[in-house]
């Protein structure tokens, strides 16, 4: 069984995904109040003129040399300096961080300049020196760090994102099935209906006289009738699943004898256990999920015997598809194809695990999703 595209209205358009990006970040935000306010402060350093953002790390370093100097040569605050570099780096990068290297340097300079044990200008020129090369270092390794730190934020983003989008687009998918399906019922089946109850008074009265053309307009109305219980079936496709508590049974029944019709392939349903699903949404993506696998079976792996099982264990429900069709084709990863990325992604949604694998008994393939009890 191979992929199959898995809906066709996903050229919906994509507003909602921009409301949903929003209350992903007021979300997001709301999860860690410190961490929260220490990348606000960065952003908006980030975002401030360089001066605004040196003008602290500049500060700071101006009273470490002040206590450098009242404390004399003894108490060394010389480690302490650091600490604005490190802030001049992450808010003004390598340009605010040589800055403040080279202020501290002098500020170093001048706290220490008549309290050092050195006696020449040459050796305190030179430990200045081991200081500023110490400084730039520290410069470029913060530099590194802040890199990798908005390189993985930037990922974890745009994973977000994506997954953000990809749930909106199944959600617009959805939204558009629901309403394609609601009016072919109310609109085209019912002016077919119209149409063939015309078409059964006309045969009627053709029929009252006697005239040959009354077999035509009854083969006529047997047409449209047909076109009626067929725009029907497409519309319950479509939108399969009611609110009741007995719509996601129902209406894997109804796909099993609508397959089974058009195709003449042998679908048993299973059930165990109480399947009731209360939640719409979840019985919705569990139906697309079993659609997707019938019609990939019957399609791609020439399937003639297919058997769908829901069962209730204590913990969790689980939905298991086996057929007896030609399996997986050799070398082909479980993940590739649309169909079964949408299905894979539908089961993510709903927290549960999907797997893809070898029918045990015997050629084919078993489709299995499985939900914990939480979350319908």
């Amino acid at each position: 069984m191979t992929a199959t595209s898995s809906t066709h209205a996903e050229k919906a358009a994509f507003p909602a995904a921009k409301g949903g990006m929003a209350n992903l970040e007021d979300a997001s935000s709301s999860t860690a109040p410190a961490g929260s306010r220490v990348s606000e402060l960065t952003v908006k350093m980030r975002a401030s003129p360089i001066w605004m953002a040196l003008a602290m790390p500049m500060f700071l370093t101006v009273v470490l040399g002040w206590l450098d100097q009242i404390t004399s040569w003894e108490i060394s605050w010389f480690i302490f300096y650091a600490v604005p570099i490190i802030m001049a780096v992450w808010w003004a990068g390598v340009r605010g961080g040589m800055l403040t290297a080279i202020f501290s340097g002098a500020v170093w300079w001048v706290a220490n300049r008549y309290t050092s044990p050195y006696k020449t200008e040459m050796g305190y020129a030179w430990a200045m020196l081991n200081r500023e090369f110490y400084f730039c270092v520290l410069v470029f390794a913060v530099n590194a760090v802040r890199g990798k730190q908005d390189a993985d934020a930037a990922h974890i983003r745009m994973l977000e994102e994506r997954r953000q989008l990809e749930k909106d687009i199944v959600s617009v998918s959805e939204h558009e099935q629901q309403r394609i399906g609601q009016d072919l019922h109310d609109g085209l089946c019912q002016q077919l209906a119209a149409i063939g109850c015309a078409l059964h008074a006309l045969a009627e009265d053709l029929y009252a006289q006697r005239l040959p053309a009354a077999q035509d307009a009854a083969l006529v109305e047997e047409s449209v009738q047909q076109a009626v219980a067929d725009a029907r079936n497409l519309a319950r496709g479509i939108f399969p699943v009611h609110v009741d508590h007995a719509g996601f049974s129902a209406a894997l029944k109804e796909l099993a004898g609508n397959t089974s019709r058009l195709t003449g392939v042998s679908i048993v349903i299973q059930e165990s256990g109480e399947t009731q699903i209360e939640n719409p949404k979840v019985a919705m993506h569990l139906y697309r999920i079993a659609q997707e696998a019938v019609a990939n079976a019957v399609r791609h792996g020439g399937a003639r015997e297919i058997v769908i099982s829901v069962n209730r264990h204590r913990d969790a429900l689980e939905l298991n598809l086996e057929d007896n069709g030609t399996g997986l084709p050799e070398g082909s990863p479980p993940t590739a194809g649309m169909g079964l990325r949408t299905m894979r992604y539908r089961a993510q949604s709903l927290g549960a695990s999907f797997e893809i694998m070898p029918r045990r008994s015997g050629p084919g393939t078993c489709v299995r999703c499985c939900l914990p009890i939480k979350d319908f």
